[in-house]
């Protein structure tokens, strides 16, 4: 078959073709890894060649996804591989293990493309926190991606990988698969193993898949999830996704929380939003307003709790086991020197945030504040849950926006991620899906002088089959053109 034809097809059709014969396993990845050259987004960190790519990769492997090439943000441990996180305090440093996420995969014999860029350490909204530079976005180069799964939403979108896995913390899975236009799914808190993923904020991470379609993720998802004796945090629920078939959204009800999406919503997104929530009745959905009153206090709960998690995370790089060295002057010089010369500032300003909210006197009146915040969003989330079957928002106030706009004011950069935070907190499964274009408040050129926006789905725990459905009936219906952003 043409090569153009296999690169342009979903993850799902790859499979079918793998299946039916009309492709090797072995010529669809090299047609693949030949493809990751093209890409001059800055998108990978790190590209296989072809005995990389298969690494522990059961070649015997049967199954749905078997022989689909993944691409892998650089916060999963690869056995053999570089793994950064996008850090400097990391480089050259290669894992003797696999995330278990990774070994999920290989096990389906899933092959690695290589490793995506992303913000440090996964902190931020943009990917302009990369010590390896911003990836850029596919649709409009002078404007970011998202983060802090950047890289991975970009070379998705790009074409530049079939799909790939990112992580998700207050958003960093969902925000950049709407800046990018593709789907981007936060599963429930736990239900996919984090052993081996580079820790941020250990009550919040959480890996998901980022991809071209709803069935897509579908796919992926399956693979990923269940219970790991490696983390104490995952849960038991394996095989409980199958591919979504819904055609329609009749007898579910769909809550708007007025008390997010009222103010500070971007023109043109707050229109495709209002498009979208008109599909859903016409799909046989029911619309109403709901409330969560607490949510608008996520952002500030937020960077209280993420950052007091990952200066109590990032205390571990201290040049003394692995990684970079600075120093062997004396023990607290090398410790002072290395964190010094190889975070980046992003980091460092959320370690110092950490610690401050975590010493003495200041530990109840803002970490302890934070959590109880935290806990009134879970109930606000069960109370609408009640009554509606799917909370909907915008995956975020805005399209993507431009590079080094935001950069040198921290709280605006942070607000990107004011609907995508609460579920995060909540730790209930939230998914993007692409919704239309709409023009970058400001002006700008994208594909069309327009930007994807993204549309979030948000379910009750453990709600992922419920959710896929919905959104895969809403997909079919908006039947949006992620063309304009490959390349």
């Amino acid at each position: 078959m043409a090569e153009t034809e296999l690169l342009a097809a979903t993850a799902a059709e790859t499979a079918a073709l793998i299946e039916g014969g009309q492709v090797s396993r072995e010529e669809c990845l090299s047609a693949w890894l030949e493809r990751t050259a093209a890409d001059d987004l800055n998108g990978y960190l790190w590209r296989a060649d072809a005995e990389s790519a298969v690494g522990t990769v059961d070649q015997d492997a049967g199954g749905p996804i078997a022989g689909v090439p993944l691409a892998i943000k650089d916060i999963f441990c690869t056995a053999g591989v570089p793994t950064t996180a996008a850090s400097k305090i990391l480089e050259g440093y290669r894992p003797p293990y696999d995330a278990t996420a990774v070994a999920r995969l290989a096990s389906a014999g899933v092959p690695m493309l290589g490793k995506t860029n992303m913000d440090e350490f996964a902190m931020g909204s943009s990917n302009e926190n990369s010590a390896y530079g911003p990836a850029l976005n596919p649709w409009d180069r002078s404007r970011v991606p998202g983060g802090s799964s950047g890289g991975s939403a970009a070379v998705v979108a790009a074409g530049l990988a079939p799909w790939a896995l990112g992580t998700d913390t207050g958003g960093s899975v969902r925000q950049p698969a709407a800046f990018c236009g593709v789907v981007g799914l936060k599963p429930t808190y736990g239900s996919i193993s984090r052993y081996g993923m580079i820790a941020f904020a250990s009550s919040l991470d959480q890996c998901g898949p980022i991809t071209q379609d709803v069935t897509d993720a579908a796919m992926l998802l399956a693979r990923l999830e269940g219970r790991d004796e490696m983390d104490s945090t995952s849960t038991g629920i394996e095989g409980g996704v199958v591919l979504p078939l819904a055609e329609d959204l009749k007898g579910l009800k769909f809550g708007i929380p007025a008390d997010l999406v009222d103010e500070g919503v971007d023109p043109g997104v707050k229109a495709v939003f209002d498009r979208t929530v008109e599909r859903i009745e016409t799909l046989g959905g029911k619309v109403e307003m709901i409330e969560l009153p607490h949510a608008k206090h996520g952002i500030s709960a937020y960077y209280v709790l993420a950052p007091a998690e990952a200066s109590t995370n990032l205390s571990r790089y201290d040049g003394v086991r692995y990684g970079q060295r600075a120093s062997d002057k004396d023990l607290g010089s090398m410790y002072e020197d290395t964190r010094g010369d190889y975070f980046g500032p992003e980091v460092k300003r959320r370690i110092m945030l950490g610690t401050y909210a975590l010493s003495s006197g200041y530990y109840d009146a803002y970490y302890g504040r934070a959590q109880r915040v935290r806990t009134k969003i879970v109930h606000d989330f069960d109370a609408a849950f009640s009554k509606v079957d799917f909370v909907i928002t915008p995956t975020s106030s805005s399209v993507a926006f431009g590079l080094g706009e935001k950069t040198s004011d921290p709280l605006t950069m942070y607000m990107a991620d004011l609907f995508t935070v609460p579920m995060s907190l909540a730790g209930i499964p939230a998914i993007s899906i692409p919704a239309g274009m709409a023009a970058p408040e400001g002006g700008g050129e994208g594909a069309g002088g327009d930007m994807p926006v993204g549309f979030q789905i948000a379910a009750p725990a453990f709600g992922e089959q419920k959710l896929l459905e919905a959104s895969f009936a809403l997909e079919k219906a908006i039947d949006f053109d992620g063309g304009g952003g490959r390349i």
